[in-house]
């Protein structure tokens, strides 16, 4: 990943609260496990800002390699990576997302 790459994606983590690198939008999904992990935000009532890292190949692999996480979707709360839709899912029915959400001062919309 280039240092650009590297730097525009921690812009981006830095400056949004709860930030998903999806594939597609929250209005349309383009894969089960970006649509799952929006819906999982959407549920719990949180504000969120996507990017759709099929529009743009260096962020779809630098994001990996930023986080050291080998799937998309992937969620950051306050510059902190969370996981993908599957650690999602587990939070959330454990109700550890919502607190992790209220630990960290985001309130629901």
């Amino acid at each position: 990943m280039t240092d650009d790459t590297n730097a525009r994606i921690q812009t981006l983590v830095d400056s949004n609260d709860v930030l998903l690198f999806m594939k597609g939008t929250p209005l349309f999904p383009q894969c089960g496990f970006s649509n799952r992990a929006v819906s999982i935000l959407s549920h719990l009532g949180v504000e969120f800002e996507s990017v759709d890292v099929l529009q743009d190949q260096e962020v779809r692999q630098g994001i990996k390699a930023f986080s050291d996480w080998p799937t998309i979707p992937q969620l950051y709360v306050k510059g902190e990576f969370v996981g993908g839709s599957d650690i999602m899912m587990e939070m959330y029915e454990s109700g550890e997302l919502a607190q992790l959400l209220e630990d960290k001062g985001v309130a629901a919309a």
